[in-house]
């Protein structure tokens, strides 16, 4: 019984999209848009230079092409669902999550689960595509490709904890619709998604590193187009075990004081 309703669980969202072909059409035109787009860009970018930042053409493509893909192991639209938590929040339904044989730590981390898997495949078969058509350079080796595989599996990790501290927001505050943008476009903007952080000024990377931002995607990435070397990789892997352990500290104490603050709002 527990795994059927692990399995129930984790598959809500993705049922969603699987059930509403028109929706995983437009995933596939925009992300085809997308990784075309963002190509074309740092090809242009690199049109009279050799290296930039330290990066050759064939890597900061590369970082900006992989970016474009990760960015689908958590891009499932909740909303049309309405099972995200400010949804519940402000129809009253998040009593809910408390009411079930679940718990809503379970309940919200194996869905969270359910997401990522189904993104991954996503992103699995945008890569061997990008892969095969030369857009993307493969790992430098199977070492590299091992860590690399390692350090995003971490980053992941780290992302569902930052998501999950964004969520938690909804328990303390009324209306937080605008807080929840800004964090989510840190979010972005802090781990390298828009543009690679060494590209930023000092200070702003310096800032970074004190956040678990750049540990989500700008690690994994510059492992993998070699930005950060091998021998570096030790460090780099223990920030991201560190930021692990911190946020699931965090946000399991959050937990706790969310469910003395459970109340029935509009609906």
């Amino acid at each position: 019984m527990a795994i059927l309703a692990a399995w129930r669980a984790a598959r809500v969202t993705p049922l969603g999209e699987l059930h509403t072909p028109p929706r995983m059409t437009a995933a596939l035109l925009r992300l085809a848009v997308q990784v075309v787009l963002v190509a074309s860009l740092w090809h242009g970018l690199y049109t009279r230079t050799g290296t930039t930042a330290g990066l050759s053409r064939d890597q900061a493509v590369t970082y900006a092409v992989l970016a474009v893909l990760a960015s689908r192991l958590r891009a499932l639209d909740q909303y049309a669902g309405r099972d995200t938590v400010i949804q519940h929040m402000h129809f009253g339904t998040i009593v809910y999550w408390y009411l079930r044989p679940l718990s809503p730590q379970r309940y919200y981390a194996l869905r969270a689960l359910g997401e990522q898997l189904y993104g991954l495949a996503w992103a699995v078969a945008g890569y061997a595509v990008c892969l095969w058509t030369a857009v993307v350079t493969p790992p430098g080796s199977a070492a590299v490709a091992g860590v690399f595989a390692l350090s995003l599996l971490l980053g992941q990790w780290i992302l569902y904890y930052v998501m999950l501290a964004i969520d938690q927001l909804c328990f303390f505050t009324l209306r937080n619709s605008a807080a929840m943008l800004i964090l989510v476009f840190a979010q972005n903007l802090l781990s390298g998604v828009y543009a690679p952080l060494w590209f930023f000024p000092d200070w702003f990377v310096t800032l970074s590193a004190f956040l678990p931002f750049q540990a989500t995607l700008s690690v994994p990435l510059s492992l993998y187009v070699g930005r950060i070397p091998l021998s570096d990789a030790g460090p780099a892997l223990l920030v991201q075990a560190v930021w692990v352990a911190v946020l699931a500290l965090f946000t399991r104490l959050v937990w706790r004081l969310a469910a003395r603050r459970v109340i029935s709002q509009g609906g």
